[in-house]
Protein backbone atom coordinates (compact mmCIF):
# COMPACT_ATOMS: atom_id res chain seq x y z
CA UNK A 1 0.00 0.00 0.00
CA UNK A 2 1.34 3.56 -0.76
CA UNK A 3 1.65 5.09 2.45
CA UNK A 4 0.33 8.44 3.46
CA UNK A 5 2.62 11.64 3.34
CA UNK A 6 1.69 11.75 7.02
CA UNK A 7 3.14 8.46 8.08
CA UNK A 8 6.52 10.23 6.36
CA UNK A 9 7.15 12.85 9.13
CA UNK A 10 9.49 11.45 10.74
CA UNK A 11 11.43 11.04 7.68
CA UNK A 12 11.29 14.86 6.99
CA UNK A 13 13.35 15.60 10.99
CA UNK A 14 16.70 16.30 9.35
CA UNK A 15 18.43 12.83 10.77
CA UNK A 16 19.42 11.78 7.12
CA UNK A 17 19.92 14.54 4.44
CA UNK A 18 17.29 13.75 1.64
CA UNK A 19 18.26 14.26 -2.11
CA UNK A 20 15.89 15.96 -4.96
CA UNK A 21 16.41 15.15 -8.64
CA UNK A 22 15.20 17.50 -11.63
CA UNK A 23 16.01 17.79 -15.11
CA UNK A 24 16.48 20.28 -17.60
CA UNK A 25 14.82 22.00 -20.51
CA UNK A 26 17.09 19.89 -22.77
CA UNK A 27 16.49 16.36 -20.61
CA UNK A 28 19.93 17.02 -18.74
CA UNK A 29 19.03 15.29 -14.83
CA UNK A 30 20.69 17.27 -11.97
CA UNK A 31 20.96 15.56 -8.21
CA UNK A 32 21.35 17.69 -5.39
CA UNK A 33 21.35 17.56 -1.82
CA UNK A 34 18.05 18.99 0.19
CA UNK A 35 18.45 20.66 3.77
CA UNK A 36 15.59 20.39 4.33
CA UNK A 37 11.86 18.32 3.42
CA UNK A 38 8.80 19.96 5.76
CA UNK A 39 5.83 18.62 6.28
CA UNK A 40 3.06 21.32 5.21
CA UNK A 41 -0.32 19.20 4.88
CA UNK A 42 -1.06 15.51 3.90
CA UNK A 43 -0.81 16.88 0.36
CA UNK A 44 2.00 19.39 -0.09
CA UNK A 45 5.54 19.86 1.31
CA UNK A 46 7.89 22.67 1.13
CA UNK A 47 11.78 22.42 0.05
CA UNK A 48 14.29 25.16 1.27
CA UNK A 49 15.14 27.88 -1.32
CA UNK A 50 18.96 28.66 -0.72
CA UNK A 51 20.71 29.23 -3.88
CA UNK A 52 19.93 29.96 -7.11
CA UNK A 53 21.62 27.12 -8.74
CA UNK A 54 20.89 24.56 -11.35
CA UNK A 55 18.26 22.64 -9.36
CA UNK A 56 16.11 26.33 -8.52
CA UNK A 57 16.74 26.97 -12.38
CA UNK A 58 15.34 23.59 -14.10
CA UNK A 59 12.49 23.74 -11.16
CA UNK A 60 11.31 26.84 -12.97
CA UNK A 61 11.98 25.62 -16.28
CA UNK A 62 10.17 22.77 -15.38
CA UNK A 63 7.96 22.02 -12.09
CA UNK A 64 8.72 19.12 -11.50
CA UNK A 65 10.75 17.20 -9.07
CA UNK A 66 11.89 13.48 -7.74
CA UNK A 67 12.64 13.51 -4.00
CA UNK A 68 13.98 10.67 -2.14
CA UNK A 69 13.43 10.76 2.15
CA UNK A 70 14.93 8.03 4.34
CA UNK A 71 13.32 6.39 7.25
CA UNK A 72 15.85 7.15 10.22
CA UNK A 73 14.21 4.24 12.13
CA UNK A 74 14.09 1.45 9.79
CA UNK A 75 16.11 2.94 7.14
CA UNK A 76 13.14 2.33 4.33
CA UNK A 77 13.38 4.10 1.17
CA UNK A 78 10.43 6.83 -0.36
CA UNK A 79 10.36 8.65 -3.47
CA UNK A 80 7.91 11.54 -3.51
CA UNK A 81 7.06 13.06 -7.31
CA UNK A 82 6.47 16.72 -6.76
CA UNK A 83 4.85 19.80 -8.85
CA UNK A 84 6.63 22.99 -7.47
CA UNK A 85 3.28 25.38 -6.92
CA UNK A 86 4.62 28.48 -5.59
CA UNK A 87 7.70 29.99 -3.01
CA UNK A 88 7.00 31.94 -0.04
CA UNK A 89 9.58 34.26 1.46
CA UNK A 90 7.51 35.76 4.37
CA UNK A 91 5.00 34.55 7.12
CA UNK A 92 4.44 31.14 9.14
CA UNK A 93 6.08 28.57 7.01
CA UNK A 94 8.95 30.65 5.76
CA UNK A 95 9.38 31.47 9.35
CA UNK A 96 9.14 28.51 10.42
CA UNK A 97 11.82 26.61 8.20
CA UNK A 98 13.88 29.44 8.55
CA UNK A 99 14.33 28.82 12.20
CA UNK A 100 14.76 24.99 11.63
CA UNK A 101 17.88 25.92 9.00
CA UNK A 102 20.04 28.43 11.15
CA UNK A 103 19.63 25.43 13.78
CA UNK A 104 20.77 23.04 10.98
CA UNK A 105 23.68 25.36 9.50
CA UNK A 106 24.87 26.37 13.50
CA UNK A 107 25.27 22.60 14.10
CA UNK A 108 26.97 22.09 11.24
CA UNK A 109 29.46 24.96 11.49
CA UNK A 110 27.47 26.34 7.99
CA UNK A 111 25.78 29.88 9.15
CA UNK A 112 27.56 32.03 7.03
CA UNK A 113 26.44 29.90 4.40
CA UNK A 114 22.64 28.56 4.56
CA UNK A 115 20.52 31.22 4.42
CA UNK A 116 16.83 30.64 3.61
CA UNK A 117 15.69 32.88 0.76
CA UNK A 118 12.46 31.55 0.10
CA UNK A 119 10.07 28.33 1.04
CA UNK A 120 9.40 26.26 -1.78
CA UNK A 121 5.48 24.69 -2.06
CA UNK A 122 5.30 21.62 -3.93
CA UNK A 123 1.64 19.08 -4.40
CA UNK A 124 3.13 15.74 -3.72
CA UNK A 125 1.41 13.43 -6.41
CA UNK A 126 2.71 10.34 -5.56
CA UNK A 127 4.58 8.20 -2.97
CA UNK A 128 6.88 5.22 -3.28
CA UNK A 129 8.76 2.82 -1.23
CA UNK A 130 11.70 1.93 -3.25
CA UNK A 131 13.54 -0.03 -0.02
CA UNK A 132 12.80 -1.65 3.07
CA UNK A 133 8.68 -2.32 4.21
CA UNK A 134 8.31 -0.54 7.76
CA UNK A 135 6.79 3.29 7.27
CA UNK A 136 7.04 3.84 11.39
CA UNK A 137 10.10 4.58 13.34
CA UNK A 138 10.65 2.61 16.44
CA UNK A 139 11.06 4.75 19.18
CA UNK A 140 11.59 3.57 23.08
CA UNK A 141 10.10 6.96 24.07
CA UNK A 142 6.77 6.65 25.63
CA UNK A 143 3.67 7.80 24.10
CA UNK A 144 2.95 11.20 24.12
CA UNK A 145 -0.77 11.12 24.20
CA UNK A 146 -1.59 10.05 27.86
CA UNK A 147 0.85 12.46 29.00
CA UNK A 148 -1.18 15.29 27.05
CA UNK A 149 -4.63 13.62 28.54
CA UNK A 150 -3.07 14.22 31.75
CA UNK A 151 -1.90 17.44 31.16
CA UNK A 152 -5.24 18.22 30.28
CA UNK A 153 -6.99 17.18 32.91
CA UNK A 154 -5.12 19.02 35.59
CA UNK A 155 -6.34 22.50 34.20
CA UNK A 156 -9.70 21.39 34.77
CA UNK A 157 -9.39 21.79 38.67
CA UNK A 158 -7.57 25.47 38.76
CA UNK A 159 -9.36 27.73 40.03
CA UNK A 160 -7.77 30.96 38.81
CA UNK A 161 -4.46 32.03 36.41
CA UNK A 162 -2.10 31.24 39.15
CA UNK A 163 -2.93 27.69 39.89
CA UNK A 164 -3.73 27.26 35.96
CA UNK A 165 0.26 28.30 35.18
CA UNK A 166 1.69 26.33 37.35
CA UNK A 167 -0.21 23.01 36.92
CA UNK A 168 0.63 23.89 32.99
CA UNK A 169 4.49 23.67 33.95
CA UNK A 170 4.40 21.19 36.05
CA UNK A 171 2.06 18.80 34.35
CA UNK A 172 5.01 19.09 31.20
CA UNK A 173 7.57 17.93 33.66
CA UNK A 174 5.59 14.74 35.64
CA UNK A 175 3.48 13.67 32.14
CA UNK A 176 5.94 14.49 29.62
CA UNK A 177 9.19 14.56 30.76
CA UNK A 178 9.69 18.41 30.22
CA UNK A 179 12.03 20.04 32.69
CA UNK A 180 12.37 23.31 31.27
CA UNK A 181 9.55 25.78 30.41
CA UNK A 182 8.36 28.81 30.73
CA UNK A 183 4.99 30.45 29.80
CA UNK A 184 5.03 34.29 28.22
CA UNK A 185 1.94 36.34 27.96
CA UNK A 186 1.15 39.42 25.71
CA UNK A 187 1.42 42.94 25.89
CA UNK A 188 -0.46 44.10 22.86
CA UNK A 189 0.35 48.02 23.62
CA UNK A 190 4.05 47.49 23.94
CA UNK A 191 4.19 44.39 21.18
CA UNK A 192 6.14 41.92 23.72
CA UNK A 193 6.16 39.00 26.14
CA UNK A 194 6.27 39.33 29.67
CA UNK A 195 7.21 36.33 31.50
CA UNK A 196 4.45 35.16 33.98
CA UNK A 197 5.74 31.38 34.88
CA UNK A 198 8.79 29.34 34.71
CA UNK A 199 9.73 25.39 35.75
CA UNK A 200 13.01 23.98 36.09
CA UNK A 201 15.16 26.99 36.03
CA UNK A 202 17.63 28.47 38.53
CA UNK A 203 16.39 32.18 38.39
CA UNK A 204 12.57 32.44 37.78
CA UNK A 205 13.00 35.38 35.23
CA UNK A 206 9.38 36.14 35.89
CA UNK A 207 8.91 39.90 34.80
CA UNK A 208 11.62 39.41 31.72
CA UNK A 209 10.25 40.51 28.03
CA UNK A 210 10.97 39.89 24.63
CA UNK A 211 10.15 41.81 21.75
CA UNK A 212 7.42 40.21 19.24
CA UNK A 213 9.57 38.74 16.10
CA UNK A 214 12.43 38.42 18.50
CA UNK A 215 14.17 35.14 18.93
CA UNK A 216 12.29 31.74 18.31
CA UNK A 217 9.68 33.24 21.45
CA UNK A 218 8.87 36.13 19.56
CA UNK A 219 8.80 35.30 15.94
CA UNK A 220 6.42 32.12 16.63
CA UNK A 221 4.19 35.15 18.60
CA UNK A 222 4.12 36.85 15.18
CA UNK A 223 3.60 34.81 12.89
CA UNK A 224 1.16 32.88 15.02
CA UNK A 225 2.65 29.01 14.58
CA UNK A 226 4.96 26.88 16.06
CA UNK A 227 8.57 27.15 15.75
CA UNK A 228 11.07 24.10 16.31
CA UNK A 229 14.56 24.20 16.07
CA UNK A 230 16.95 20.87 16.79
CA UNK A 231 20.36 22.68 17.45
CA UNK A 232 20.70 25.59 19.04
CA UNK A 233 20.90 28.64 16.68
CA UNK A 234 22.74 32.36 17.70
CA UNK A 235 20.17 34.41 16.51
CA UNK A 236 17.27 32.32 18.10
CA UNK A 237 18.93 32.33 21.34
CA UNK A 238 16.56 34.33 23.79
CA UNK A 239 18.51 36.06 26.67
CA UNK A 240 20.95 37.61 24.07
CA UNK A 241 18.85 38.44 21.60
CA UNK A 242 16.91 40.41 24.54
CA UNK A 243 19.57 41.78 25.50
CA UNK A 244 21.74 42.87 22.77
CA UNK A 245 17.88 44.59 21.88
CA UNK A 246 18.45 46.72 24.56
CA UNK A 247 22.02 47.43 23.88
CA UNK A 248 20.92 48.96 20.67
CA UNK A 249 17.89 50.75 21.53
CA UNK A 250 18.71 52.08 24.79
CA UNK A 251 21.79 53.86 26.43
CA UNK A 252 23.64 54.46 30.01
CA UNK A 253 21.87 52.41 32.77
CA UNK A 254 18.73 51.12 30.45
CA UNK A 255 20.24 47.48 31.61
CA UNK A 256 19.57 48.06 35.12
CA UNK A 257 16.25 47.81 34.14
CA UNK A 258 16.05 44.64 32.15
CA UNK A 259 14.98 41.62 34.07
CA UNK A 260 17.75 38.80 33.00
CA UNK A 261 16.02 36.01 30.77
CA UNK A 262 15.59 32.77 32.26
CA UNK A 263 16.75 29.99 29.93
CA UNK A 264 19.56 27.33 29.17
CA UNK A 265 23.04 28.21 28.72
CA UNK A 266 23.27 25.79 26.68
CA UNK A 267 20.12 24.66 24.87
CA UNK A 268 20.09 22.51 22.43
CA UNK A 269 16.39 21.96 21.36
CA UNK A 270 14.00 24.56 21.43
CA UNK A 271 9.68 24.50 20.43
CA UNK A 272 7.69 27.88 20.93
CA UNK A 273 3.45 27.45 20.79
CA UNK A 274 1.67 30.11 20.50
CA UNK A 275 -1.23 30.43 22.92
CA UNK A 276 -3.86 31.45 20.11
CA UNK A 277 -8.08 31.48 20.44
CA UNK A 278 -9.37 32.91 17.15
CA UNK A 279 -7.50 35.72 16.30
CA UNK A 280 -6.35 36.77 19.65
CA UNK A 281 -2.91 36.01 20.63
CA UNK A 282 -2.83 35.35 24.73
CA UNK A 283 1.03 34.62 24.66
CA UNK A 284 3.39 31.86 24.44
CA UNK A 285 4.37 28.06 25.84
CA UNK A 286 7.90 27.87 25.05
CA UNK A 287 10.52 24.62 26.38
CA UNK A 288 13.84 23.87 25.88
CA UNK A 289 16.32 20.95 26.46
CA UNK A 290 20.10 20.54 26.38
CA UNK A 291 19.70 17.43 24.26
CA UNK A 292 20.09 17.49 20.26
CA UNK A 293 16.34 17.21 18.75
CA UNK A 294 14.76 16.48 21.60
CA UNK A 295 11.52 17.66 20.32
CA UNK A 296 9.75 15.93 17.46
CA UNK A 297 7.12 16.82 15.46
CA UNK A 298 4.87 14.91 17.29
CA UNK A 299 6.20 17.23 20.38
CA UNK A 300 4.74 19.90 18.63
CA UNK A 301 1.53 18.36 17.96
CA UNK A 302 1.02 17.26 21.65
CA UNK A 303 1.96 21.20 23.00
CA UNK A 304 -0.13 22.86 20.30
CA UNK A 305 -3.02 21.01 21.50
CA UNK A 306 -2.21 21.70 25.07
CA UNK A 307 -1.64 25.44 24.11
CA UNK A 308 -5.49 25.81 22.26
CA UNK A 309 -6.67 24.47 25.22
CA UNK A 310 -4.91 26.88 27.54
CA UNK A 311 -5.60 29.71 25.62
CA UNK A 312 -9.34 28.42 26.51
CA UNK A 313 -8.81 28.55 30.19
CA UNK A 314 -7.21 31.91 30.58
CA UNK A 315 -9.64 33.67 28.89
CA UNK A 316 -12.44 31.86 31.18
CA UNK A 317 -10.87 32.38 34.19
CA UNK A 318 -9.42 35.69 33.56
CA UNK A 319 -13.03 36.82 32.77
CA UNK A 320 -14.34 35.12 36.33
CA UNK A 321 -11.93 37.30 37.86
CA UNK A 322 -13.13 40.49 36.70
CA UNK A 323 -16.90 40.20 36.31
CA UNK A 324 -17.72 38.22 38.53
CA UNK A 325 -16.39 39.83 41.88
CA UNK A 326 -16.68 37.58 45.18
CA UNK A 327 -17.99 39.88 47.85
CA UNK A 328 -15.40 41.53 50.42
CA UNK A 329 -14.85 39.08 53.48
CA UNK A 330 -14.57 40.08 56.95
CA UNK A 331 -10.96 40.28 57.89
CA UNK A 332 -8.34 41.58 60.20
CA UNK A 333 -6.53 44.77 60.06
CA UNK A 334 -3.35 44.86 58.81
CA UNK A 335 -0.59 44.77 60.91
CA UNK A 336 0.68 48.21 61.73
CA UNK A 337 3.85 48.90 59.22
CA UNK A 338 7.01 48.87 61.58
CA UNK A 339 11.22 49.36 60.57
CA UNK A 340 13.00 52.03 58.87
CA UNK A 341 11.11 54.03 55.99
CA UNK A 342 12.20 52.51 52.47
CA UNK A 343 11.30 54.98 49.11
CA UNK A 344 9.00 53.98 46.76
CA UNK A 345 10.33 55.73 42.95
CA UNK A 346 8.44 55.68 40.35
CA UNK A 347 9.55 56.89 36.72
CA UNK A 348 6.47 58.10 34.70
CA UNK A 349 8.26 57.77 31.75
CA UNK A 350 8.18 54.43 31.40
CA UNK A 351 6.19 53.50 34.95
CA UNK A 352 9.71 52.05 35.95
CA UNK A 353 8.95 51.20 39.98
CA UNK A 354 12.13 50.90 41.86
CA UNK A 355 12.12 49.98 45.96
CA UNK A 356 14.74 52.07 47.37
CA UNK A 357 17.67 51.32 44.94
CA UNK A 358 16.35 48.30 43.33
CA UNK A 359 14.65 47.96 40.40
CA UNK A 360 11.17 46.25 40.65
CA UNK A 361 9.40 46.17 37.34
CA UNK A 362 7.73 48.84 34.48
CA UNK A 363 5.27 48.97 32.03
CA UNK A 364 1.78 48.64 33.35
CA UNK A 365 2.71 46.45 36.04
CA UNK A 366 4.32 49.06 37.13
CA UNK A 367 1.69 51.36 37.19
CA UNK A 368 -0.93 49.11 39.05
CA UNK A 369 2.17 48.76 42.23
CA UNK A 370 2.64 52.39 41.54
CA UNK A 371 -1.16 53.09 41.81
CA UNK A 372 -1.80 50.86 44.57
CA UNK A 373 0.98 52.10 46.93
CA UNK A 374 0.11 55.44 46.38
CA UNK A 375 -3.63 54.63 47.96
CA UNK A 376 -2.11 52.51 51.08
CA UNK A 377 0.24 55.83 52.11
CA UNK A 378 -2.44 58.40 50.74
CA UNK A 379 -5.56 57.00 51.65
CA UNK A 380 -4.75 53.71 53.95
CA UNK A 381 -6.25 51.77 51.79
CA UNK A 382 -5.35 47.75 51.94
CA UNK A 383 -7.84 46.03 50.26
CA UNK A 384 -8.46 46.11 45.74
CA UNK A 385 -10.84 45.10 43.31
CA UNK A 386 -9.78 43.70 39.29
CA UNK A 387 -12.41 45.89 38.53
CA UNK A 388 -11.58 48.97 39.99
CA UNK A 389 -8.51 48.96 38.47
CA UNK A 390 -9.87 48.42 35.25
CA UNK A 391 -12.09 51.45 35.66
CA UNK A 392 -9.29 53.59 37.02
CA UNK A 393 -8.60 56.12 34.37
CA UNK A 394 -5.05 56.98 35.53
CA UNK A 395 -3.72 53.70 35.20
CA UNK A 396 -5.04 53.82 31.17
CA UNK A 397 -4.84 50.50 30.92
CA UNK A 398 -5.21 49.21 27.88
CA UNK A 399 -8.64 47.68 26.70
CA UNK A 400 -10.58 44.25 28.48
CA UNK A 401 -8.65 42.10 26.04
CA UNK A 402 -5.29 42.64 28.37
CA UNK A 403 -5.11 40.12 30.76
CA UNK A 404 -5.12 42.15 33.79
CA UNK A 405 -5.62 39.01 35.75
CA UNK A 406 -1.79 37.82 34.66
CA UNK A 407 -0.55 41.45 35.34
CA UNK A 408 -1.38 40.98 38.88
CA UNK A 409 -0.17 37.56 38.81
CA UNK A 410 3.24 38.88 37.59
CA UNK A 411 3.01 41.65 40.10
CA UNK A 412 2.74 39.45 42.69
CA UNK A 413 5.24 36.59 41.79
CA UNK A 414 7.82 39.06 41.30
CA UNK A 415 7.43 40.94 45.08
CA UNK A 416 7.64 37.65 46.30
CA UNK A 417 10.95 37.50 44.78
CA UNK A 418 12.68 40.83 45.14
CA UNK A 419 10.65 42.27 47.98
CA UNK A 420 10.18 40.92 52.21
CA UNK A 421 7.98 43.65 52.92
CA UNK A 422 5.70 43.94 50.24
CA UNK A 423 2.73 41.28 49.28
CA UNK A 424 0.05 41.00 47.26
CA UNK A 425 -2.65 38.63 48.99
CA UNK A 426 -5.58 36.80 46.85
CA UNK A 427 -8.38 37.47 49.49
CA UNK A 428 -11.46 36.02 46.35
CA UNK A 429 -12.32 36.02 43.12
CA UNK A 430 -11.42 39.41 41.74
CA UNK A 431 -10.15 40.92 45.02
CA UNK A 432 -6.45 41.37 46.91
CA UNK A 433 -4.94 42.69 49.31
CA UNK A 434 -1.69 44.80 49.52
CA UNK A 435 0.12 43.95 52.48
CA UNK A 436 2.59 46.34 53.99
CA UNK A 437 5.58 45.49 56.51
CA UNK A 438 7.56 48.62 56.09
CA UNK A 439 6.50 52.40 56.37
CA UNK A 440 7.00 53.66 52.71
CA UNK A 441 7.98 56.52 51.09
CA UNK A 442 6.67 58.00 47.29
CA UNK A 443 9.11 59.96 44.97
CA UNK A 444 7.62 60.50 41.82
CA UNK A 445 9.99 61.01 39.36
CA UNK A 446 9.24 63.04 35.71
CA UNK A 447 6.43 64.64 36.42
CA UNK A 448 5.66 68.37 35.83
Amino acid sequence: MTPALGELRHCFEGAIPSVIATCAPDGTPNVAYLSQVHYVDDAHVALTFQFFNTTRKNILANPRAVVQVIDPGSAAHYRLRLEYLRTETAGPLFENMKAKLAGIASHTGMSKVFRLLGSDVYRVLDIECVFGESSRQASQRQPLLPGLRACLDSLADCADLAALFDAVLRGLERHCGIRHAMLLMHDAARARLYTVATHGYAESGVGSEIGIGEGIIGVAARERTPIRIGYAAQEYLYGRAMREGFEKAAAGDALETAIPFPGLADSGSQLAVPIVRGERLHGVLYVESPEQRRFTYEDEDALVVLASQLALFIELLAHSAEQHEEAAACCPPPPVAQGAPVTVRHFAADHSVFLGNDYLIKGVAGAIVWKLVRDYVEAGRSEFTNRELRLDPSLRLPDVSDNLEARLILLQRRLAERCGFLAIEKTGRGRFRLNVGRPLQLAEVGVR
